[in-house]
């Protein structure tokens, strides 16, 4: 039987591809440190729950495709306080962030379409462009430079006739790197110069660590019509089990034919939207305790990484995640040895290998991403069983 050409193009996810050495690890009796995995273990607000909870209707129905109106005006809300309106019919509730990004790819994309993003990147970016028949144009960056990428002249060579737009996340993940205000106007500028969609996946907004306000790519008011953002409650109040998302644009034309994709997977889950609209009426303070949180973490890894001789690694600005580059040929090869022989007092750690958030063949093989979603001490801990294991390893 013949499958699509664009499905094969596609790969298992390189985070998730170890979970068969994981289990026969633990089936060993081992403990693992789980770096590999961007799940916060920040508790989420109660009131999700007491809203599903309290769910009375006698019919669960379908919600419009658009998104409940409380959903929608909770975020017209949000960004209100942050400096940016937007009206009704620019926001649409989507399946979680994937979906957003999944669904905008196939608005903008058509077969031999060029969209350029920084890379490392989230890999389901390369899922999402693939399934469209597009290509992922690198926009090059290192690990001694902090992957920073907004280069006005390194990003305008790379633009051709076929390229359609520019993604990139902000904060960054893998990377935690963060765009400051030039930085994010020249790309604005680069966007309404050449024609092209400007895609901001800004679900780690609230996670920046400098102490400047909250910033969107949505502020510049003559990139408008340019600007698609992404954006879900997954991340930020730590509800990523609740698979609600937001596509955010005043292209009109954009969202009328976005939204032949939203009728035709009808609409999203309709607890989980009425559920996600009351996560915005948490109060400011939570985000301020889980930045607190967030930032210690950080700094515990961090420091301890850049200890460790060999790692090269530079302190990220925001998200959650760190990019580093391990004194190894290959990463993989290191930690499937991590899993099935290497251990400490029972215990052993697991990150994500670098390599399958590059689209370029071969680059990112020595590098890894850490998320650092575990508590100050347990993250002490697995930096100290990496440390252990990169002294032990043989290439």
């Amino acid at each position: 039987m013949k499958f699509s050409s664009k499905i094969q193009r596609c790969a298992l996810s390189p985070i998730r591809k170890f979970y068969p050495y994981q289990v026969e690890c633990v089936k060993q009796g081992k403990k693992i440190y789980h770096l590999n995995i961007g799940q916060p273990d920040i508790k989420t607000p109660p009131i999700y729950f007491e809203t599903v909870r309290n769910f009375s209707a006698p019919v669960l129905e379908y919600a419009p495709s658009p998104g409940i109106p409380s959903v929608i005006q909770a975020v017209q809300k949000y960004f209100e306080e942050i400096g940016i309106h937007y009206d009704t019919p620019d926001i649409v509730v989507t399946s979680g962030g994937s979906e957003a990004l999944m669904f905008t790819m196939a608005t903008i994309l058509d077969d031999g379409d060029e969209i350029l993003i920084p890379e490392p990147f989230y890999p389901n970016y390369s899922t999402f462009v693939n399934t469209t028949g597009g290509k992922i144009v690198p926009i090059p960056t290192t690990a001694e430079e902090g992957y920073h990428y907004a280069d006005k002249d390194k990003i305008e060579k790379l633009i051709t006739p076929h390229t359609r737009a520019i993604m990139f996340t902000n904060p960054g993940n893998p990377t935690g790197a963060v765009l400051n205000h030039e930085e994010c106007k020249m790309l604005a500028e680069l966007a309404v110069k050449h024609d092209l969609f400007l895609i901001a996946d800004e679900v780690y907004r609230e996670f920046i660590y400098s102490g400047e306000p909250l910033s969107s790519m949505g502020s510049f008011k003559e990139a408008e019509n340019h600007v698609i953002l992404i954006d879900s409650v997954s991340k930020r109040f730590s509800a990523c089990g609740a698979r609600i998302g937001v596509v955010i644009t005043k292209n009109k034309d954009f969202q009328g034919e976005f939204m032949k994709l939203c009728q035709a997977r009808l609409s999203v889950a309709t607890l989980d939207q009425l559920a996600s609209a009351q996560l915005y009426t948490v109060d400011k303070s939570y985000f301020e305790e889980v930045r607190v949180e967030y930032k210690k973490r950080r700094d515990t890894v961090y420091n301890a990484l850049s200890k460790i001789p060999g790692v090269i690694c530079k302190e990220p600005k925001g998200a959650f995640y760190v990019m580093a580059k391990l004194p190894v040929k290959n990463a993989e090869d290191f930690l499937v040895w991590l899993l099935t022989e290497f251990e400490d007092k029972g215990e052993t750690v697991m990150y994500a290998p670098g390599g399958g958030f590059y689209a370029t063949p071969g680059k990112g093989l020595n590098e890894i991403r850490i998320a650092y979603v575990l508590n100050c001490q347990d993250l002490e801990r697995a930096i100290e069983l990496l440390r252990l294991a990169l002294e032990q390893y043989k290439d």
